[in-house]
C-alpha cells in the first residue's frame, strides 16, 4: 500500500483528463527529463499518461491499484542476433531491459541508452552475439507509466530503489523465463553475459541460462546519473566501475 506521504507527493503531478463519450486519461508529469543532444544536454519535461477504461477512476485509485494492474506486460520482446549465433564457439549476448527515456529520448538519468548502443558494438565486434531487447521490462518490471511515478519520487530525494518500493513493488521484480526460452531455441551452446551484476548471471543461470561468465559495461557517467548507478552498486550488487578490468 502506498503512504499518504507519497501520494501526497504524487497526485500534485497527476492529472483527470475527461473525455466525453471516451476513456479518461491519467496524465502524469512534468518529470525532470535531461535529454544528450550532440554536445550538450538539453533538459526536456516528460508527461506520460494511462487510459481508464473505469469512468469512475481517480488519480488516487490508480495509486491505490499500481501494483495489480501489470502494466509492463502491455508490449512485445524481440531479439538482434549477429553472425553466426548458433554455431559459434563463443557468442556475447544482452539481456538489455527497455528504457524508453534513455533508449529512445537519450536521457542522461541513466546509463541504458548507452549500454544498448555499446552492447550492440560489442556484438558486432565480437562477430556473434544477441540483444534481447525485454519489452516488459521497463522500470526493472514496474512499466512506463509506474516508472514516471518512481521518477517523481527520486526527484524528492529517493533512489531508484526506495521509490519502486514506495509505490508497492519489490526493487526488481522483472522476469527472464521467457528470453531464455527463446535463447535456448537459438542456440545450445553457452554464452558470455554483458553485464555490470554477477547477481543478474547467478540468477540467470539459476533459471537455466547456459552462460560462462560476464563481461562489465561501464560508461556515460554524469553528475545526472552518478547517484542512480551508486545506488545499483551500494543495493542491486552492481561492480564498481573502479573494479571492472579484474572482472
Amino acid at each position: 500500500m502506498i503512504s499518504t506521504d507519497i501520494k501526497r507527493i504524487l497526485m500534485d503531478k497527476m492529472t483527470l483528463i475527461q473525455n466525453p463519450g471516451l476513456h479518461n486519461l491519467i496524465l502524469v508529469g512534468p518529470v525532470k527529463l535531461p535529454i544528450q543532444m550532440g554536445d550538450r544536454v538539453a533538459e526536456f519535461k516528460w508527461y506520460t499518461w494511462l487510459e481508464s477504461k473505469d469512468p469512475e477512476a481517480t488519480p488516487e485509485s490508480v495509486l491505490d491499484s499500481l501494483k495489480t494492474m501489470n502494466l509492463a506486460d502491455l508490449q512485445q520482446s524481440s531479439v538482434l542476433v549477429y553472425g553466426d549465433f548458433e554455431h559459434s564457439p563463443e557468442a556475447l549476448v544482452r539481456m538489455h531491459s527497455i528504457c524508453h527515456t534513455g533508449d529512445i529520448f537519450g536521457s542522461k538519468r541513466c546509463d541504458c541508452g548507452y549500454q544498448l548502443r555499446q552492447s550492440l558494438r560489442m556484438i558486432a565486434e565480437h562477430g556473434s552475439g544477441a540483444l534481447f531487447y525485454l519489452a516488459h521490462h521497463e522500470g526493472r518490471g514496474i512499466g512506463l507509466f509506474s516508472k514516471s511515478l518512481a521518477y517523481l519520487l527520486q526527484q524528492e530525494g529517493l533512489d531508484t530503489v526506495e521509490a519502486n518500493e514506495a509505490l508497492g513493488f519489490e526493487d526488481d521484480s522483472r522476469s527472464y523465463e521467457q528470453p531464455i526460452r527463446v535463447l535456448e531455441t537459438l542456440r545450445s551452446r553457452p554464452v558470455t553475459l554483458i553485464t555490470n551484476n554477477p547477481r543478474k548471471l547467478a540468477s540467470l543461470k539459476k533459471s537455466g541460462l547456459a552462460a560462462e561468465g560476464h563481461l562489465p559495461l561501464w560508461g556515460d557517467i554524469s553528475d545526472y546519473n552518478r547517484f542512480y548507478l551508486a545506488t545499483k552498486v551500494a543495493k542491486s550488487g552492481h561492480i564498481p566501475q573502479e573494479t571492472r578490468a579484474m572482472a
